[in-house]
């Protein structure tokens, strides 16, 4: 079983309960063509649901019940989606409240629990759409907190966006796969760069 989003780039999720992160970023159509939301159709959007909490329940042992959607939570699961997506492609800003989260309307429930290993954990809760969003967000506390958030990224190239992972020692990546976007990306500059030496020696 994997994330269901993500496999379909053949990309390696995050680690634990950020890779339902990653494959809710991942839902997003990308400019390429023929690619697919999989969340703009309620029937996709529920088959996401399924497959997505089913992971989540593999990946960190924590059961979760069914996700109902309709067609209004489908549509605010896209919205929050979208949010998250600018949160890590534009950043947060350096002023508190600054930046393109700073009045973002997402929430999620959760209640505190104390478990029988004596650790106290966060439990996401709530119908639909809120459980997902609270799953989410769970996720990205916790990432947060261990400082992984930050290696999760959106591919540079404009054409992709896809959602990846950033496992270098650094945290310097900035494509999702190297040969295919990112040497496109660096064979574009180069040619660019050529053309304005050409431009500045025809003008000499």
């Amino acid at each position: 079983m994997t994330w269901p989003a993500t496999a379909r780039y053949g990309l390696e999720a995050a680690p634990g309960g950020l890779g339902l992160v990653q494959d809710l970023l991942n839902t997003a159509a990308t400019p390429a063509p023929g690619s697919v939301d999989l969340l703009a159709a309620l029937d996709d959007a529920r088959a996401w649901a399924d497959a997505a909490t089913a992971r989540w329940t593999a990946v960190t042992g924590r059961p979760v019940p069914p996700v109902l959607l309709d067609a209004e939570e489908a549509g605010k699961l896209r919205a929050f989606r979208d949010d998250l997506r600018r949160l890590i492609t534009e950043g947060a800003g350096d002023e508190p409240g600054a930046g393109p989260c700073a009045a973002l309307p997402h929430h999620g429930s959760v209640t505190l629990r104390l478990g029988e290993d004596g650790v106290v954990r966060l439990e996401p809760c709530g119908p639909g759409r809120r459980r997902l969003a609270a799953l989410a967000l769970v996720a990205v506390f916790e990432a947060q907190r261990d400082g992984t958030w930050h290696r999760l990224k959106t591919c540079r190239a404009p054409r992709c966006r896809v959602a990846f992972y950033d496992r270098s020692r650094n945290n310097s990546g900035v494509w999702h796969d190297v040969k295919s976007c990112g040497n496109a990306a660096n064979l574009r500059a180069c040619r660019a760069r050529r053309r304005a030496r050409e431009a500045e020696d025809g003008g000499a």
